[in-house]
């Protein structure tokens, strides 16, 4: 007879649980210390008007900084720039990463080295490849207005970085061609795990493709999916350097950590900057907790569906 404890758990669980717990323990404590005391800190400085051009320690402001933030619409656009930047990229990267997953998942020839070709854009700093699309899309020496004047699509060069019309999508065009890999490789690693005999029983039921990857493979690796969708919406929405690398303080382009960085390292003014980062990381929070409970509900879903 299996012994349960006062909530109803085993020995065998009690013991896991405390285990669990021990095992974790040393990872939480260094991420208090790691990310807490400097997320603390960041608090603190949001509600004094302290400055990194003056000695003298702030003055307690209380929450000025934030009604100052709420007002500021430049703050606004750089929130809108971010979120449009973040849902436009992942939804893209997502379906073309899915694309080239069921591709390279199935079996032919040279299947391995297009897997290593893929990885390319990913393995290159994000510094680096932003720089490089930099020199290609510059309206004078691009190679993308020089490809596109020859084919005739356009007849004069265009300053895609330059354009506040077309500033952000081009920034969402570098961002899709770099970090697209990243999604395909979670997704292929989730269809390598799918078991090959549910797809022969669904092929003598006379399942077709298309109703194999919505009935099948799509609900079987949709908790993979959801994972790499939030890890990769998390990164585009604390996006810094590709921005900044491609338009600079644009506010074209400027996404809520070009915000934050101007006004902490370009106008010394921590107490206002601090306040903006604390904004940063109060939306993605909110937008994680968003994520996450999309995710279960849809995995409930699913398994309610079983």
């Amino acid at each position: 007879m299996v012994t349960r404890g006062p909530v109803g758990l085993s020995a065998v669980a009690q013991d896991r649980r405390r285990a669990a717990f021990w095992f974790l323990l040393p990872m939480v404590v260094a991420v208090l210390l790691v990310a807490g005391w400097p997320l603390f800190r960041t608090a603190w400085f949001s509600l004094t008007d302290a400055r990194l051009d003056e000695a003298a320690p702030g003055a307690f402001v209380g929450v000025e900084n934030y009604a100052l933030l709420l007002r500021d619409p430049e703050w606004w656009n750089a929130v809108r720039n971010t979120l449009v930047f973040a849902i436009v990229s992942v939804t893209i990267e997502t379906v073309l990463g899915m694309i080239i997953a069921l591709a390279l998942n199935e079996k032919m020839r040279g299947r391995g080295a297009l897997r290593a070709a893929m990885l390319i854009p990913w393995a290159i700093p994000t510094v680096v490849s932003a720089q490089m699309w930099g020199w290609m899309l510059h309206d004078q020496a691009g190679v993308v207005n020089a490809a596109l004047l020859g084919l005739g699509l356009i007849d004069q060069p265009i300053a895609w970085t330059a354009d506040p019309d077309l500033a952000l999508w081009a920034v969402v065009a570098v961002d899709v061609w770099k970090t697209t890999p990243f999604m395909a490789l979670l997704i292929l690693a989730a269809l390598q795990l799918l078991p090959g005999e549910i797809y022969e029983a669904a092929e003598i039921d006379g399942l077709g493709p298309v109703g194999r990857f919505f009935r099948i493979t799509l609900p079987l690796i949709r908790p993979a999916l959801m994972v790499a969708i939030i890890f990769r919406a998390l990164d585009a929405l604390r996006v810094f350097d590709l921005m900044y690398v491609l338009s600079g303080n644009s506010a074209a382009t400027a996404s809520m950590s070009v915000y934050a960085r101007q006004q902490l390292v370009e106008f010394q003014d921590l107490g206002f900057g601090s306040a903006a980062a604390m904004g940063l990381f109060a939306i993605v929070a909110i937008c994680t907790v968003l994520l996450v409970t999309l995710g279960r509900v849809r995995l409930g879903g699913a398994e309610d569906a079983r």
